[in-house]
C-alpha cells in the first residue's frame, strides 16, 4: 500500500498522468494494482467529460475564433454575440484566399446573386444561432456552406473543451465537422 500512496501523491502533486502508471507498483498483490489503475482511468475520463459539459453550460462559451480544416481549405471562423442575444459566425481568414491568377476568391456559388462578389474571408455563414439550455447546445438557424452554395439546418455543441462539433442536416441526413477554438 505504500507504493500506491506514494504514486497518488506523485500524481496529484504535478506529475503527468502517464507517469502515474510507470511509478505505480503492486503493493502486496496484483489485484490492488489493477483496481487502482481502473479507478484512476475512470476518474480521468469523468473529469474530461465534465469539462465538455461545462463548456456547454454557458451560452457565451461559443464566442471566439475557431479553426476548421476540411482537407481542401483551412479557414478560421469568428463567432460573435449580437445585440439580440443570438450568435453570428463569419469566415475571418482563409489559407488559399487567392486563386491562380492572384485574385481574391469570392463566394461564386452563393444562391443570392448580390452576394457572389463577397470575398471568401468575409462570408457570413450563419446568423441567429440560439442557445438551448435544455439540450445544452446551439441551434435554431441554418449554416451556409460556401463550397457547395447551400444552407442546411445547424446544431453545435462542445465535444470536449475547445472542440466544437458543428452538424448540418437536411431531411435528417447530415454531416458533422470539428472546429477547434483558437483563443
Amino acid at each position: 500500500m505504500e507504493y500506491v500512496a506514494d504514486s497518488l501523491r506523485f500524481f496529484f502533486l504535478g506529475g503527468q498522468a502517464c507517469d502515474y502508471f510507470r511509478y505505480l507498483r503492486p503493493a502486496k498483490n496484483l489485484k490492488t494494482y489493477f483496481v487502482m489503475k481502473k479507478m484512476i482511468v475512470a476518474l480521468c475520463a469523468l473529469l474530461v467529460s465534465l469539462g465538455a459539459f461545462a463548456q456547454n453550460d454557458k451560452a457565451d462559451n461559443i464566442v471566439g475564433i475557431y479553426r476548421h480544416n476540411n482537407g481542401k481549405d483551412d479557414c478560421k471562423i469568428q463567432i460573435v454575440k449580437l445585440d439580440d442575444g443570438t450568435y453570428q459566425g463569419a469566415v475571418c481568414w482563409m489559407d488559399h484566399l487567392y486563386d491562380d491568377k492572384g485574385k481574391v476568391r469570392t463566394d461564386v456559388k452563393n444562391p443570392d446573386k448580390s452576394l457572389r462578389s463577397v470575398p471568401l474571408d468575409k462570408v457570413v455563414i450563419f446568423s441567429g444561432l440560439q442557445y438551448d439550455a435544455g439540450k445544452k447546445q446551439w441551434s435554431g438557424t441554418k449554416i451556409y456552406d460556401p463550397g457547395r452554395g447551400i444552407r442546411v439546418k445547424m446544431t453545435a455543441k462542445f465535444e470536449k473543451p475547445g472542440t466544437l462539433i458543428v452538424r448540418g442536416t437536411v431531411l435528417g441526413i447530415g454531416e458533422s465537422v470539428t472546429w477547434v477554438k483558437q483563443d
